[in-house]
């Protein structure tokens, strides 16, 4: 249904964005990018909020741990495989991985506090109780970071669903 567009067949708004992202995927374009681009506004929103999350004070691993929590809840298969690798390269165990894959308790107790936080927020919509959040400052994080979750969880909800909505692959 979804076409996977490339450069010259996509809507003049989104060639700029398929570019830049052909450039950093070392020339190619990948097939959720392929697809979004259907929607110049979701793509080069997605692609603004992305970066945006990328700028935030999360550290990159905490980052990924909210990316994973969501993706996971979501089963967006594309997203688990792409931030598992994100995750290999930024050094992380197996057994963190594996257990955000699998919507697990993970082994590291800072990362699985953020990790239920990001649940919580999830499934409260962000009417989280109290001590929720008191247990993701008590292990490090800061009021800013909690609403970086929250745009963490705003952006890969976006993502998730239309990657499942045009069967990225």
């Amino acid at each position: 249904m979804f076409a996977a567009h490339s450069v010259e067949s996509a809507p003049p708004a989104s060639r700029p964005a398929m570019r830049a992202t052909a450039e950093a995927w070392g020339g190619t374009v990948p097939d959720a990018v392929a697809r979004l681009a259907t929607s110049p506004e979701l793509l080069n929103g997605f692609l603004s909020l992305s970066a945006s999350f990328e700028r935030c004070t999360l550290d990159p691993l905490s980052r990924e741990v909210v990316i994973m929590t969501v993706a996971a809840r979501n089963e967006c298969h594309l997203c688990l495989t792409l931030h598992t690798g994100k995750l290999r390269a930024l050094g992380a165990e197996t057994a963190l991985i594996t257990a955000l894959r699998e919507e697990r308790t993970l082994p590291d107790e800072r990362l699985d506090a953020l990790r239920t936080f990001t649940l919580d927020v999830l499934a409260t919509t962000g009417a989280v109780p109290d001590d929720s959040l008191d247990a993701l400052l008590t292990h490090g994080y800061t009021e800013r970071n909690a609403l970086e979750v929250v745009m963490g969880i705003g952006t890969y909800t976006l993502s998730t669903f239309a990657n499942r909505l045009v069967r990225a692959a």
